[in-house]
């Protein structure tokens, strides 16, 4: 077996500033593991919850959900939960 190394890089650009997480949200871990989870935001100035991808510490795609359709994902997850 061969191993490679990526040599270090240098970042030259400018960097954006960093953006703090909503206050209201939660975590939850990926039964995977390996970094994996699903994070739940909610953006009330927007009407907006997010759910977020990520692994590691990378986000790898985003839903946002109006408001005004979570019940409807509650109802969903509710009735998977009485079927199981």
């Amino acid at each position: 077996m061969t191993s490679c190394t990526i040599p270090p890089t240098r970042h030259t650009g400018t960097v954006p500033p960093v953006t703090s997480l909503p206050t209201a949200g939660e975590v939850f871990l990926d039964a995977r593991g390996s970094g994996r989870a699903l994070r739940v935001t909610w953006h009330g100035e927007a009407d907006l919850v997010v759910l977020s991808l990520w692994h590691g510490g990378t986000c790898t795609g985003t839903f946002r959900l109006p408001v005004s359709e979570v019940p409807d994902l509650i109802d969903v997850l509710r009735d998977g939960l009485a079927r199981g």
